[in-house]
């Protein structure tokens, strides 16, 4: 019987969502944020939040832990490197959950997963991408072209 037995299988066998969260959790790890379903980042949470705790001390044993879990050397050096020394303070919730809208083909629940202590390098990114104007040929019409002002001045000196 499956009595109290309740998690989500996210429509996979236990190997193929195994490997599906270890790659997951390896990418968030690498690059801090990620974008998948709603159901998927919530399962991802149960499993990356215990593999960060563990990242938290830094032995042999718990890096071979880590491994086990993730199968990957360079979010093991991440994990290790730069997230556990950020997050050490924090005694839980490293990650966040932002729901977006929802996905055009198939109409399933989109999130962003962040993790909590890195989204100030976010933000700066977000920043740098709005000071940046798009401009279009009605516009680049209408605009005085400067080379002209340029050439005209260098004449007048002359």
């Amino acid at each position: 019987m499956r009595h109290g037995k309740t998690f989500n299988h996210l429509g996979r066998t236990a190997s193929h969502r195994n490997a599906m969260l270890a790659n997951m959790a390896s990418s968030l790890i690498v690059h801090k944020r990620i974008t998948t379903t709603l159901a998927k980042a919530k399962a991802l949470r149960k499993y990356v939040e215990p593999i960060i705790t563990k990242g938290k001390e830094d032995s042999t044993n718990s890096r071979r832990v880590v491994f086990s879990y993730l199968q990957s050397k360079d979010s093991v050096k991440e994990l290790f490197g730069i997230v556990a020394p950020k997050v050490g303070e924090r005694p839980g919730g490293y990650t966040r959950i932002l729901k977006l809208t929802n996905r055009k083909g198939d109409n399933a629940e989109m999130a962003v997963m962040e993790l909590v202590d890195f989204n100030e390098v976010v933000m700066n990114d977000k920043a740098l991408k709005t000071e940046t104007k798009k401009t279009t040929r009605r516009s680049r019409a209408k605009a005085p072209k400067a080379t002209n002002d340029i050439t005209e001045a260098t004449t007048e000196s002359e």
